[in-house]
C-alpha cells in the first residue's frame, strides 16, 4: 500500500465515519494530533469538508477528490491476491454478522417475526453468544487485513471494546446506532474496505 497523505487519511475517515465529531475522525486516522489538525483545517479552507454543529462531512469536492485517489494509494492492494482472500473471507463473514444482527434485532412470536423488545434476557445471551463465537473466529481475518493496512487496528480496538460491553449486559452495544456498538463498527468498516478494494456495497 502507498502511504497516504494526511489529507486523504483525514477525508477517507470523515468518508467512512460520516458526520462524526473531531476525536472520531482523528481516531480512524491514526494521525498524531498536530498533523490531523492541520489536514482537517486544510480541508475546511479548501471546502472539502464542512462542519455542522462539531460534526464533519464531505462536501460534494470532497467526495470526487477522496473518491479519485483510491486507486492511486490502493492500487498495490487491489492487485494483491493475498489481501484479496483476506477481503473475501471477510465478505463471507459478513453474511453471517447480518444473520446474528437480524436475530438480534427481529424475534419470531406465534410464527411470526417481530420486533424484539429484549424482554426476554436468555434470548439476548444467546445471541450475544453467537456474536462471540463469530467475533473469536473474525480475529484470525482482521489481523490479516490490519497487517496490510495497519490503521485497522482501529476496528480490532472498537469491535472488541463493544463485544466485552454487551457481554458484561450492556445490550445497547450490540447494534445501538447511536454509539460506536458492534454493529455500527461493523458497518463501517465494511465501508473503508469496499473504499479500499474499489467496490459497491451490494444491496
Amino acid at each position: 500500500m502507498t502511504q497516504v497523505s494526511d489529507i486523504h487519511a483525514v477525508l477517507h475517515a470523515v468518508a467512512v465515519k460520516k458526520g462524526a465529531e473531531n476525536n472520531m475522525v482523528r481516531a480512524l486516522t491514526r494521525l498524531p494530533e498536530e498533523p490531523f489538525s492541520l489536514a482537517l483545517e486544510h480541508a475546511l479552507l479548501a471546502d472539502k469538508v464542512s462542519e455542522v454543529e462539531g460534526k464533519y462531512f464531505l462536501t460534494a469536492v470532497g467526495h470526487m477528490i477522496v473518491g479519485a485517489e483510491y486507486s492511486r494509494y490502493y492500487g498495490g492492494l487491489r492487485a494483491d491476491s493475498k489481501f484479496l482472500d483476506e477481503y473475501e473471507k471477510f465478505e463471507i463473514i459478513n453474511i453471517e454478522l447480518k444473520s446474528v444482527i437480524t436475530s438480534w434485532q427481529m424475534i419470531e412470536v406465534a410464527g411470526a417475526l417481530v420486533a424484539n423488545d429484549h424482554s426476554d434476557g436468555s434470548y439476548d445471551s444467546e445471541i450475544i453468544d453467537r456474536l462471540g463465537e463469530l467475533h473469536d473466529r473474525f480475529e484470525s481475518i482482521l489481523d490479516g487485513i490490519t497487517k496490510f493496512v495497519p490503521r485497522f487496528v482501529f476496528y480490532q480496538e472498537k469491535l472488541l471494546a463493544a463485544l466485552e460491553s454487551a457481554e458484561d449486559g450492556r445490550i445497547e452495544w450490540v447494534s445501538d446506532a447511536k454509539i460506536e456498538s458492534y454493529h455500527t463498527v461493523w458497518f463501517e468498516m465494511h465501508e473503508d474496505l469496499l473504499r479500499i478494494v474499489g467496490r459497491e456495497r451490494p444491496e
